[in-house]
């Protein structure tokens, strides 16, 4: 009898067994791997709390179901690269990560871990998706803006300052992005009765000398396009703008936020916050290829009037009417 009942104890053990496991699997911890390309400042720190909310609305909460291993670059190209081999190392089920800077090296790095990419220009000329409604791959995400919006970005600065005749376009020839941002710029430039010429965001001297010599002409303004380097040198282009008088118009509210004139752009924030929908579908099972690479819901015009005053600038009652927000 006992050896009856042992066996039949044993049975009974060994069928329970794979259930148990099953249920041990479906409430394991799950890993996301984050790559900030840039430092942490008030405005990514934001994206991610943002991100971070969005996934516990959605049932993951950090310590009990979802383990996030964050790293910030602080727009340093050798950082970006050490920080995505760190990550894809880690064998996450997911990576995030912001702007073409980071998605080059994670590419390099896996072609299996799935990612979930914001802020990028052009996924398609970048080589990182096939196409926005299919991207194909491992890869998938939200872009900052379709090109025509660079256009918008001109007509706003001539509207600041009707009397505008020349722009310097401030640009990353090294990207596909900063290329094709500057064509569209370009296009409607002579509508518009306005001559530009390009800037690139390279390093601190050239742009500090560039900046000097377009500036010694009256009648100027810029536009910083987008890309990493933009971010890099966020501080020294705002201090340029501000320091030779320039009206100068940016693709995101935070170079507003820090002290620029005017912006036109996406919301960071709320791409963050959508990518928390993508990464949960991604946990349950779904993959990047079948998800699209979509655009930008939202858009926000955003005026600083303290910069304005201290440049001389009379903000139109019209511009500010279409404001979502106004600096004072």
């Amino acid at each position: 009898m006992r050896r009856r009942e042992f066996v039949a104890m044993l049975g009974g053990a060994a069928a329970a067994w794979p259930f148990a496991a099953r249920a041990q699997q479906g409430e394991g911890m799950r890993r996301i791997g984050v790559l900030m390309n840039t430092a942490a400042n008030s405005e990514q720190q934001q994206s991610l709390v943002a991100f971070r909310q969005a996934l516990q609305q959605l049932g993951w909460t950090e310590g009990r179901n979802v383990q996030m291993d964050v790293r910030w670059a602080g727009g340093d190209t050798r950082e970006i690269r050490r920080h995505a081999g760190e990550l894809v190392a880690l064998a996450p089920d997911v990576i995030v990560t912001t702007g073409n800077a980071g998605m080059v090296p994670l590419l390099q790095a896996t072609r299996n871990i799935p990612i979930v990419f914001n802020n990028v220009a052009d996924p398609v000329g970048g080589g990182f998706v096939k196409s926005m409604a299919r991207p194909g791959g491992n890869a998938t995400g939200f872009i900052q803006f379709e090109y025509n919006l660079s256009a918008k970005w001109l007509e706003t600065l001539k509207e600041i300052v009707p009397s505008l005749t020349r722009v310097a376009v401030l640009r990353d020839s090294t990207l596909a992005s900063g290329i094709g941002q500057f064509a569209v710029i370009q296009s409607v430039a002579s509508s518009l009765r306005v001559e530009t010429s390009a800037i690139d965001v390279r390093d601190t001297g050239e742009i500090e000398s560039d900046i000097a010599d377009f500036a010694r002409t009256g009648t100027g303004g810029l536009i910083l396009t987008s890309g990493a380097l933009a971010v890099v040198h966020r501080s020294l282009i705002i201090t340029l703008a501000a320091r030779h008088r320039l009206p100068a118009i940016f693709y995101r509210r935070g170079y507003v936020d820090a002290g620029g004139l005017i912006s036109y752009g996406y919301d960071v924030v709320d791409q963050y916050r959508r990518s928390g929908g993508y990464v949960d579908r991604i946990l349950k099972g779904e993959k990047p290829a079948d998800r699209p690479v979509q655009a930008p819901t939202r858009y926000e015009l955003v005026i600083n009037l303290k910069a304005a005053k201290a440049i001389g600038v009379d903000v139109p009652a019209t511009l500010l009417a279409r404001a979502d927000e106004v600096i004072e």
